[in-house]
């Protein structure tokens, strides 16, 4: 029993000591809160300026100011009329089977965001949030809304341009992604679940994510044409946020939030925006040229780790190793071989096949870029001059794909020889047909030979381009022409 007493009066001595101890020392912290400016501040809710001073970590004014400049977009899509489709029959309209072509149809509607980036009525989203849309409404921070005007669209980067017409417009200003620091505060801002204008803080968490998300139907035996390289955030995103602002606090656009990663579909503490970097190279080309014009190396990449290394005998254990290439390839033709590792794109360092693709995909068509290897130990340089998909240097012009891209189609022209065989006097021919409207609301099949638009004659893809310009949403479009293996006019009507 004295042995207890002695040991609990220890105890309790000890406690007053360290009590007291405390209370002496740390007084100041203990029972007096500090301010700067008049406002409290703790640990974690200050941060120091390039003074050296502490001042209060505040996001109302980054938040006042970057929620004027975010749009609401609803995106309405008519039900899909070819899903369940019968195989292609030309006696239908001859013995009047029924078409699925208007079977239930009813409009289909999405939301996101949208970040306006100029006065003129510029926005930009994902191009997830308007795909295969056929009314793009956009509503502003004040509650005005506008139709929208789908300016372009990029797959690869999951990005689209939008134009409202209007004016004077708040709007927000790229900042250099390439300077954000991991931990750095963000806010994203956005309208998830419909709930307007929220606004969400977090840090960010990693840069150059890639997570194999971006333009899955571009992915072929050849590889992903995508470019993924991703701010990766905690600040909550949640479905209804994408196309929204990433901002630094001083409400820099420093991406555009795209994606999240879940179990559930919901936040789960990993967002990811596109970087600004990216963004600003797309949009501008969208706007300047109607189209991106994307520069290509023609490799096929693999990011070098250790085993990578291991199972290649490499001497680096960092880098894009290359793997193959296309079937025109710049990098080939300049001296670049299968096996070397790519360090060096310029003056940037290169350790992995994502920043050799962010890297390239900021390029265009004619650029020269200094590629530095590692061969075998020994690092060597080639000046590599990037082609486009098409396999030269030339800029893609906006007629060849603006109108064609909303279609679905890619058309080709007709030997007049073939012509005459088919008693035709003009007309372009449907090479391929994929996604998008006439798809979804016709029965066109590939191979159709397009004589007319409406009631005027084609007799070039230029031509037939220049018909669809000239028409505005809503337009009524009839494409007419006939195919070779059944020699009677067809006539495919859809709204633009």
């Amino acid at each position: 029993m004295k042995q207890f007493a002695s040991i609990f009066f220890a105890a309790v001595l000890g406690s007053v000591f360290t009590i007291a101890a405390y209370r002496w020392l740390g007084n100041d912290d203990v029972s007096k809160t500090q301010y700067v400016n008049g406002t409290p501040i703790t640990k974690v809710a200050y941060s120091f300026n390039e003074n050296g001073e502490a001042v209060p970590l505040d996001f109302t004014t980054t938040a006042e100011k970057v929620t004027k400049a975010v749009v609401h977009i609803r995106s309405t899509q008519k039900q899909s009329t070819r899903e369940n489709q019968q195989p292609f029959d030309p006696f239908r309209e001859f013995f009047g089977t029924p078409s699925p072509q208007g079977r239930g149809s009813q409009p289909s509607q999405s939301t996101g965001s949208g970040v306006i980036i100029n006065a003129d009525g510029y926005i930009v989203t994902n191009n997830h949030v308007v795909k295969d849309a056929d009314i793009v409404e956009v509503t502003l921070n004040d509650n005005r809304s506008f139709n929208a005007e789908v300016v372009g669209i990029d797959p690869d980067t999951d990005l689209a341009v939008l134009k409202v017409k209007e004016t004077n417009l708040p709007f927000l200003a790229f900042v250099d992604s390439d300077q954000a620091k991991v931990g750095q505060w963000v806010l994203a801002v956005g309208n998830p679940f419909n709930l307007n204008s929220t606004v969400t803080a977090g840090i960010i968490s990693a840069k150059g994510r890639n997570i194999g998300i971006v333009n899955r139907e571009g992915i072929t035996e050849k590889g992903s044409t995508a470019i993924e390289s991703f701010i990766q955030t905690d600040a909550a995103i949640n479905p209804g946020n994408s196309g929204g602002a990433l901002v630094d606090l001083n409400g820099g656009l420093l991406g555009i939030n795209t994606a999240i990663a879940s179990p559930t579909g919901s936040y789960s503490g990993y967002g990811f925006a596109v970087p600004s970097g990216i963004v600003s190279k797309i949009v501008e080309d969208i706007i300047k040229f109607g189209v991106v014009q994307r520069g290509w190396l023609g490799v096929s990449v693999a990011s070098v780790n250790k085993d990578l290394a291991k199972q290649y005998d490499l001497d680096i254990i960092e880098g894009a190793y290359v793997s193959g290439f296309a079937e025109k390839s710049a990098a080939k033709d300049a001296g670049i071989k299968e096996g070397d590792v790519v360090i060096k794109l310029d003056n940037t360092s290169i350790k992995s096949s994502t920043a050799l693709t962010e890297y390239i995909g900021l390029k265009r068509p004619g650029d020269k870029v200094e590629v530095t290897v590692n061969r075998r130990g020994k690092e060597m340089k080639y000046t590599v001059t990037l082609i486009g998909r098409n396999g030269n240097t030339e800029i893609i012009k906006p007629e060849e794909r603006s109108s064609l891209v909303a279609l679905g189609i890619e058309l080709e022209e007709i030997d007049t020889k073939v012509l005459k065989q088919l008693d035709l006097e003009n007309g372009v021919r449907v090479k391929s047909l994929g996604n998008g409207k006439l798809a979804r609301y016709t029965e066109m099949r590939e191979g159709f030979i397009i004589t007319r638009v409406n009631d005027t004659e084609v007799k070039s893809v230029k031509e037939f381009n220049e018909e669809l310009k000239n028409k505005k949403a809503g337009d009524l479009v009839i494409l007419s022409g006939t195919y070779d293996d059944f020699p009677r006019e067809f006539n495919y009507a859809f709204r633009m």
